[in-house]
């Protein structure tokens, strides 16, 4: 459906008459100016100098930019990340920031609110429109501080992506809530973390933003800085189709899609396939965290559970083992047999899987967080890592 085209602001269009009393107004005005020697006339407003016009014929220079926007997931005003509160009449506040170009505005004080916080009432129905991006306000932005508490400096449009895509949860987060809990006791009191999702922005700043989970005693790869002409997410996202630029790859990389690229000369997952993009890798791993969480879940807290990933709270109660979630009153059973060891784990694993381009943005973080989760297993289930073969 073609976008729709309006004359530009500074063309007012006048009915007969009052066009009239302006082109006599304008007359006197350029008379009165030759008269006292004036260079230029003094136009007290603006006239389209012919027409009328047809909407189409309006040039708008930046058309082909608000086309690649509107087809964009961050104007899908039908999307769920933007229709999520519409029976409740306004977007909650913790959630504002990033659902709605208002609620951006407001937690940044770029509509001359307090910074810091979302305090007004969001109406729904908004999607991260021109203004979260393009605001002149964003200049005075100079830093984001994210969940894990650290404050990173900023610049720019970078504000916008750093804000949105750091996620809501981070290790901290796990690490206050399981201390001082026994490590391998189920525990009724203790949930899942969500880390949330699209997390690009937690991935890329890797140890130094500590998102993740980080063990003790283990070093872990900080910002991915990458290549100087790639280090930013407009340098390979296109910033209205938010699509990935690949040509810019090939000047280092041989591969046919961002996807095939390697980046290593070793096999992280015990394959020994190297032939296969590095994602391939963090796949793999991810999947054999996923099943080391599903057997400690079974035969060490002695309750097994099912991932779901289209519902939250996305693991469920399998108390009887049968592959089926539990059902209580029609609803689903939420899984309530967290230990400390499989619920910083399970984080670690829903925050690499959360960002589909982790390995792009900070690969070698993504294995160590997945790495380390599985060695941590390891160890109640009996398993050798070993035989495993995996690299961290």
């Amino acid at each position: 459906m073609p976008l729709p085209l309006f004359p530009k602001p500074s063309c007012l269009i006048l009915s007969a008459g009052l066009a009239a009393l302006a082109s006599a107004a304008f007359a006197q005005t350029s008379s009165g100016a030759e008269e006292a020697g004036v260079g230029d006339a003094v136009v007290p407003f603006a006239l389209p100098q012919s027409g009328p016009f047809e909407p189409a014929d309006i040039e708008i220079e930046n058309d082909q930019a608000i086309a690649d926007w509107f087809r964009s997931a961050h104007a899908n005003a039908a999307a769920e990340a933007f229709r999520h509160w519409d029976d409740e009449g306004q977007v909650n506040a913790a959630c504002a920031t990033c659902h709605s170009g208002e609620g951006f505005r407001d937690f940044h004080g770029l509509d001359g609110s307090e910074a810091g916080v979302v305090d007004g009432e969001i109406d729904v129905g908004g999607v991260v429109d021109c203004g979260t991006c393009h605001n002149a306000g964003l200049s005075e932005v100079e830093e984001v501080t994210f969940p894990s508490g650290v404050v990173h400096p900023v610049q720019g449009v970078e504000a916008s992506c750093l804000t949105c895509h750091q996620g809501r949860s981070a290790g901290k987060d796990v690490a206050d809530t399981i201390a001082d809990r026994a490590l391998d006791q189920p525990d009724p009191e203790l949930r899942f973390i969500n880390p949330h999702y699209a997390t690009a922005a937690a991935t890329w700043l890797g140890g130094y933003g500590e998102a993740g989970y980080q063990y003790d005693g283990r070093d872990y790869s900080g910002r991915f800085f990458h290549a100087r002409p790639v280090e930013s997410c407009n340098s390979c996202h296109d910033p209205h189709t938010l699509e990935v630029g690949f040509e810019p790859c090939l000047t280092c990389h041989q591969a046919d899609s961002p996807q095939d690229i390697r980046i290593a000369r070793q096999s992280y997952d015990g394959s020994g396939d190297t032939s296969v993009g590095i994602r391939s890798d963090i796949e793999a791993n991810a999947d054999t965290l996923m099943r080391m969480i599903r057997d400690y879940m079974d035969e060490v807290a002695g309750a097994p559970g099912i991932y779901d990933g289209t519902r939250y709270p996305y693991f469920f109660s399998d108390a009887n083992g049968d592959g089926a979630i539990d059902m209580d009153g029609g609803e689903p059973v939420v899984y309530g047999a967290w230990t400390p060891r499989s619920l910083r784990a399970t984080f670690n694993w829903k925050l690499v899987t959360a960002d589909p381009g982790n390995y792009a943005h900070n690969p070698q973080y993504s294995l160590e967080l997945l790495y380390d989760s599985i060695a941590d297993l390891s160890d109640p289930l009996g398993i050798d890592m070993e035989e495993l073969d995996l690299l961290r």
